[in-house]
C-alpha cells in the first residue's frame, strides 16, 4: 500500500500493529506472519489487531507473554478453551461477545459454526504449541 495514497484493506490478510506512541501501521498478515510470531521484535511494543476467518478447530494451543488478549466474535459461534488452575476452562462464545484472554494463559478455539473473530493483543512473544 503507498504512503501516499490511504486505501482500504482487508483485515484478513493485512493486520494493524498500534504502536504504544501515535502510529498505525498495516503489515502483511497470513501463515507467514505466524510462522516466526515468537521471533518478530517489530511487535516489541504496541498491539495487534486481526481479524480471522474460523472455519477449523485451531490445531495448536496460543499464549501470549506480553498482555491480555481481547476477542470479539463479529460472526459465528465458538468454545474458547483457557488452560486454567491446572485444568481446562471451556468458555461458549457466540456472535456478538467479547472475551478477554488473559497474558500467559494458554488457549485454543473449537468452531461450532464458521465465524469472523477480531482480536486485539501485544503480539510480542506469542507462543504456538501443538495439541
Amino acid at each position: 500500500m503507498p504512503e501516499s495514497s490511504p486505501a482500504a484493506f482487508d483485515l484478513t490478510s493485512t493486520y494493524i500493529h498500534l504502536t504504544d506512541g501515535v502510529a498505525a501501521t498495516p503489515m502483511a498478515g497470513g501463515m507467514e506472519f505466524w510462522r516466526n510470531i515468537d521471533k518478530r521484535t517489530d511487535l516489541a511494543e504496541g498491539r495487534l489487531i486481526i481479524n480471522g476467518n474460523q472455519t477449523t478447530d485451531w490445531p495448536h494451543w496460543e499464549m501470549h507473554p506480553a498482555g491480555d488478549e481481547v476477542l470479539f466474535l463479529v460472526s459465528g459461534e465458538l468454545e474458547l478453551i483457557l488452560e486454567m488452575n491446572g485444568g481446562e476452562k471451556r468458555v461458549p462464545f457466540r456472535a456478538g461477545e467479547a472475551f478477554i484472554v488473559p497474558r500467559g494463559v494458554w488457549h485454543r478455539a473449537i468452531v461450532h459454526e464458521p465465524a469472523q473473530l477480531v482480536g486485539i493483543t501485544r503480539g510480542w512473544g506469542t507462543e504456538h504449541r501443538p495439541l
